[in-house]
């Protein structure tokens, strides 16, 4: 059977192309496309100059595809248009009573979480924001991870300073976040729970590297905090036995994770530059633990709490949301501009902050819930960039998997529109660089593929990914060519459904085919 890949008519968009819409593909990509793994899967490519009316080529469905991730250009574009690039997240502490003289407050400290995603976690020196080729959010799923090398409690300890600068040395009272910025919610893409308050992206994260046959791995865990613990039962075994490394919370204490397994002496996980097996525990109440970790960082900075660390957020201390009074305000961290997160969270598909996006987009349009944001990203995309309404399908999230849909022209719709705003320096700098960074930097490096070395640093794309069991419903890369003709284009290449996919090496096997076709796409037109 051979892959479905129907030529259709598309729909004009622009103002003329000077190039004739092509609706078959040429040898070279059909090669791709044909090939035995792609059997009962489904292409969709298009590519469109920014000034055009016509797209240079269409072919396949011109149906709505799953996107995975690729749905973020979306969520995260609209974010950036609404609160523009240079928008900083601000983060205060306010106090509910008063300092006396011997520095003691008689009250609580209230530390407002305003929907920074990183809390100055991930801050260099230099005013960019830190990020791997292989973020540590999808440790779980990919198998391993590349930490940066920033502290993920910088944010906390620098407020924690702030408070003792202010003058205060011991607080009578409780410490408490406030997280009512927007009402809670989970989305399928992982179960995540999606609050304003985040540490870490709401992780702690495990590495475990081998020593010897027979002795204990070296098992070593971020952020340190009595708020989670990490126990180790992991033993090194022979060279030639499989790693098999496990995580659960413990059923006796949700703050106690419990790592176990052998891993063989000199292992690497299987993904190009990955030195060692990091993995992940979900930090299941954000707030509270926002809130020990901040009253260990107070602890550290000389301030002393009466309240006991470790315990729930005692949110039903909270004042009337809105009350806080300037003069009330202790201290505050403000963090880099909101277009330095636009590149962590596209260049490597980071979901937490793509669903945070979300939120922080529905919040100019007066939006608390989900659903709300929901509704008005659809309205947004409509009414302002003039995407067809029955182009896209967004029912349950702002990062894509799994049930996000879009058609090829809804995409290139919304690039090009993109092209066209004040922001469309930065939404252009944030995505992934075929062969230099982020989801794409080792697409045609690791290992070379001479099809591809011609486009690498010519090719900026957002890559989507799902994953059902056995099969790949969703891999997709879509953004911008500079084309061998001088232009930049607006492109999508989509397949949709292919199986059997036994592991992250078929997974990566896709990856490469679609850096071909957008190789070859560069090289054509």
């Amino acid at each position: 059977m051979r892959a479905c890949f129907v030529a259709v008519a598309s729909t004009a968009i622009m103002a003329s192309s000077a190039f004739a819409v092509e609706t078959e593909v040429s040898a070279e990509i059909r090669a791709v496309i044909e090939a035995t793994r792609y059997q009962g899967a489904t292409w969709g490519i298009r590519a469109e100059a920014l000034d055009a009316t016509e797209p240079v080529i269409a072919a396949g469905p011109d149906t709505l595809f799953f996107t995975g991730s690729v749905r973020k250009l979306f969520s995260v574009g609209l974010a950036l248009d609404a609160l523009g690039p240079d928008h900083r997240f601000r983060t205060p502490v306010y106090r509910t009573g008063a300092i006396d003289s011997d520095g003691v407050l008689d009250g609580d400290l209230v530390l407002v979480a305003n929907g920074d995603l990183t809390l100055g976690g991930r801050d260099r020196p230099e005013g960019t924001i830190a990020f791997t080729d292989f973020d540590h959010t999808e440790s779980n799923s990919l198998g391993s991870s590349i930490l940066t090398d920033t502290d993920p409690l910088s944010g906390i300890r620098q407020l924690a300073q702030g408070v003792a600068v202010a003058g205060i040395k011991a607080v009578e009272g409780d410490v408490i976040v406030d997280d009512r910025l927007f009402e809670h919610f989970r989305v399928p893409n992982g179960n995540v729970l999606i609050t304003p308050v985040i540490v870490n992206d709401n992780l702690v994260d495990v590495s475990i590297v081998p020593t010897e046959a027979g002795q204990p791995a070296a098992v070593d865990w971020r952020p340190r905090s009595a708020a989670f613990t990490v126990v180790a039962y992991v033993m090194t075994v022979a060279p030639d036995q499989p790693a098999d490394v496990t995580l659960e919370v413990s059923p006796d204490d949700p703050g106690v994770g419990i790592v176990k397994g052998t891993i063989p002496v000199g292992y690497k996980p299987p993904l190009p530059g990955v030195p060692t097996l990091v993995q992940t525990f979900t930090i299941a109440d954000p707030s509270a633990y926002a809130r020990t970790v901040f009253i260990e960082a107070l602890e550290e900075a000389g301030v002393t709490v009466a309240a006991p660390a470790v315990a729930t957020n005692p949110a039903a201390r909270l004042p009337e949301a809105g009350s806080y009074r300037p003069e009330d305000q202790v201290t505050e961290l403000v963090s880099l501009p909101y277009a330095q997160y636009v590149r962590l969270i596209l260049k490597v598909s980071h979901n937490l902050g793509a669903n945070l996006s979300l939120m922080l987009f529905g919040l100019t349009e007066g939006a608390l819930t989900r659903e709300a944001a929901l509704a008005a990203e659809r309205a947004a995309l409509v009414e302002k960039f003039g995407l067809p309404d029955d182009g896209f399908d967004f029912p349950t999230n702002g990062s894509g998997s799994p049930d996000s849909r879009a058609s090829p022209a809804t995409v290139t719709g919304l690039l090009k529109a993109m092209s066209r705003t004040a922001v469309a320096v930065p939404y252009f700098d944030a995505l992934p660089i075929l062969g230099v960074d982020g989801s794409l930097a080792s697409i045609g490096r690791d290992p070379p593929n001479p099809l591809i070395e011609p486009a690498i640093g010519k090719v900026y794309a957002k890559t989507g990914t799902t994953m059902e069991p056995g099969v790949l419903k969703a891999q997709v890369f879509a953004g911008y060519l500079d084309a061998k003709s001088g232009d930049r284009l607006a492109y999508v290449v989509y397949v949709n459904n292919v199986a059997p996919v036994a592991s992250i090496a078929d997974v990566i096997g896709v990856f490469v085919d679609e850096g071909v076709i957008s190789a070859l796409l560069q090289g054509r037109y």
